[in-house]
Parts: structure tokens; C-alpha cells; sequence
């Protein structure tokens, strides 16, 4: 058995700014060191690629542990927009391409983009309401199909 990952399938199921980085900033290390990546983008992750709603993804202050003392506060008005409007300035920083340019970037690399069919249907939408790199909407079943043989990421 090798110690060589060669595909990672990972799974995007939250639709705010920290759920949905860490599986294209993975992703995106994979395709660069020629590791063979898919996204499978599912429940609230589906903001991720709805054409939509991807220009207005927020930081969760509410509920986030990462946030420390700005989630005390996260329930006054336009907390969220602020803590929001700070990352994009750290990642702007540190050259990080907002979610946008980063999916198409991705694709561009040859990454698959799949939504999750019974997502797409619990919500009611259709393969004309995402992306145009979203290449298919495709069962739990499918998704483990393209996933055979790698690793499966969960973020």
C-alpha cells in the first residue's frame, strides 16, 4: 500500500466564509501538487456555488468558537458584515482571490465541482441557479463512486 495520496474528494456542507475556504484552499493544494481533487458541495455549502449567493458569503459571528470574544457580540447588527469585511482584508493580505475567482481558478486546474442531489432538491433548485463550473448534481451514491480509491474530506 503507498503512503502517496493521489485523490481527495471533499465534502463543503457550510455556506459562511470559514466553511467554505478550507475545502478550496485543500483543494487547491491538491490540484497544485498533481493530486486528482473533487468538491462536493452539499446542505448550506451549496452557497458556495449558487450564482446567487457566492458574491455574498459572511463570516459566522454567531455560534463560531473561532471568533473567541466577537461572539459574545456577534448578535448586534452588522457584526457580522464587520467581522466579515476584516478577513477579507487579511486574506486580500496575504493574496488570497475571493470565493469567486478562487472556484474558477480551481476549476481551471481540472478540480471537479458537484452538488449534492438531495440538497439541490430539498432546496428546490436547479443546475441553472450555480456556476457554470459546477459539472454535475449528483447522488451520495455518485459522489462515493468518484471518491473510490482516494481520501474523503469532511470540513
Amino acid at each position: 500500500m503507498s503512503d502517496t495520496i493521489t485523490k481527495v474528494s471533499i465534502i463543503i456542507s457550510k455556506g459562511s466564509l470559514e466553511g467554505i475556504y478550507p475545502g478550496l484552499i485543500m483543494a487547491n493544494g491538491a490540484r497544485a501538487e498533481g493530486i486528482e481533487a473533487n468538491l462536493f458541495f452539499t446542505f448550506f455549502g451549496l452557497d458556495a456555488i449558487n450564482a446567487k449567493r457566492l458574491g455574498h458569503i459572511k463570516v459566522a459571528a454567531v455560534g463560531n468558537p473561532g471568533m473567541h470574544m466577537a461572539s459574545l457580540i456577534g448578535v448586534l447588527p452588522g457584526m457580522s458584515a464587520i467581522a466579515t469585511r476584516m478577513m477579507e482584508k487579511k486574506m486580500e493580505a496575504f493574496d488570497i482571490p475571493d470565493i469567486p475567482e478562487f472556484m474558477e481558478m480551481i476549476a481551471d486546474t481540472g478540480c471537479g465541482m458537484f452538488a449534492c442531489k438531495a440538497s439541490v432538491d430539498l432546496f428546490g433548485f436547479t443546475k441553472e441557479d450555480f456556476i457554470p463550473q459546477v459539472q454535475e448534481i449528483i447522488t451520495v451514491g455518485e459522489f462515493y463512486a468518484k471518491a473510490a480509491g482516494g481520501e474523503i474530506i469532511f470540513t
